[in-house]
């Protein structure tokens, strides 16, 4: 069971020991992401992700300081948090310690790391956005399922422009900001002692000051009342679908319920997607369920890659009505446990990973929850709960529709 406990700077720590590994990871999450930043200067969290890799006052070579001591680290940012993992050997842990709080403490705020970074998340927005079938798929569909919302920007940026015009200044204003011990929860797995782990948190993090935290001012997403759509084409093999739909965020009581619908639509060959959509309709290449998991209200995706000659608007209407027999044609309590029980085998497997189970106790930490109150909210999920969270998300004046056709 893990143990918690919080330094006088705001810090919050969480521990739990693995004596199987010879190994110890730090996983250290910021309360900070792309909902965050200045609409005129998107991408900034990406950025900084990238960032803090160029090196602090005391250590020029982050990575190589971590690779000197036999470990290897990386970094994911999305749009609620930014997060930073290392793996090194048991008898080294105290380096990791050490990286991760000078970087906190004392960014290097360099010329050349921004230029470099700067240049490397550029390339990044071409590759991925500019120069892959669909890889500007969440910039139109974002824009299409918010109107005034920061999730409406993409992680990496609404645009070239924003990243390229990134000056020190803002960096600094960025890293001051949100980058602080009172902003972030560290959480330490593996091969060490909770004396141990304790003790290098008070070394290394304890004189680390506590900072104001910009607030955030933005106004909720306004309620959809009207239906949207947007067609757009591109260098893309095949005609995508993808319908949209408001849902609530990750706090909320019928979160689990929406995460546990895309199961019974799309996870694995015996869902309801697969058998009816793919196997027997043949509208669909593949088709899926998803949402966007976010920790303020999110969208529930419906997406389905369509076969040659097939019209969209057909498509999206046998997408739109599956999900919908969800509410006429309710699961039985075989179907929904058995989604119920995969959700929970994934979580128990991923917790079977010191280096999976440092990342999911930082974000529970976050969110001041526990595996066992996840777990236990999932397990409580009713065919009625299915049956209502349907009906209230599958409404047709609340779905925003993406066709990303082939260009002619």
């Amino acid at each position: 069971m893990p143990t918690r406990f919080t330094l006088p700077n705001g810090l919050r720590v969480v521990h739990e020991r693995d004596s199987a590994t010879a190994m110890v990871a730090l996983d250290v999450l910021y309360n900070v992401g792309s909902r965050d930043e200045d609409p005129a200067h998107t991408g900034m969290a990406h950025l900084f992700e990238h960032l803090m890799f160029g090196g602090s006052v005391n250590v020029p070579d982050f990575d190589g300081a971590i690779e000197h001591a036999g470990g290897s680290n990386n970094a994911w940012t999305n749009q609620d948090y930014t997060n930073f993992y290392d793996i090194v050997p048991a008898q080294n842990a105290e380096t990791a310690f050490w990286l991760e709080s000078d970087r906190m403490l004392s960014h290097a705020f360099s010329d050349k790391a921004l230029d470099v970074q700067r240049n490397v998340v550029m390339e990044e927005f071409k590759q991925v956005c500019l120069n892959q079938p669909y890889g500007d798929l969440s910039h139109h569909l974002s824009a299409l399922a918010y109107t005034t919302h920061p999730y409406r920007t993409p992680v990496i940026g609404k645009e070239l422009g924003h990243i390229e015009g990134v000056t020190q200044e803002l960096v600094r204003e960025f890293f001051h900001a949100h980058y602080a011990p009172n902003n972030a929860v560290l959480a330490v797995t593996g091969n060490i002692s909770l004396e141990r782990a304790r003790e290098l948190a008070e070394k290394w993090f304890g004189a680390i000051p506590s900072r104001d935290i910009k607030p955030r001012s933005y106004a909720p997403e306004p309620e959809q009342t009207e239906s949207r759509r947007l067609v757009v084409t591109g260098p893309v093999p095949q005609t995508l679908v993808v319908m949209s739909f408001p849902m609530p965020g990750c706090g909320s009581a019928d979160y689990p319920v929406c995460d546990i619908i895309t199961d019974l639509l799309a996870a694995g060959r015996t869902s309801r997607y697969y058998r009816h959509l793919v196997m027997e309709s043949g509208l669909f290449a593949s088709a899926d369920a998803s949402i966007t998991g976010s920790e303020e209200p999110g969208q529930l995706l419906l997406q389905g890659l369509l076969r040659d000659g097939v019209d969209p608007d057909i498509a999206c209407d046998a997408l739109f009505n599956e999900a919908k027999r969800l509410i006429t044609a309710p699961p039985d309590q075989h179907e929904l446990q058995s989604a119920i029980n995969r959700f929970e085998a994934q979580q128990v497997m991923g917790s079977l990973s010191y280096v999976r189970l440092a990342s999911t106790l930082a974000l529970d930490d976050m969110r001041n929850t526990s595996q066992e109150e996840t777990l236990a909210r999932y397990r409580a999920i009713t065919v009625d709960d299915v049956v209502r969270v349907a009906s209230e998300i599958f409404r047709p004046e609340r779905c925003s529709t993406l066709i990303y056709a082939p260009s002619r």
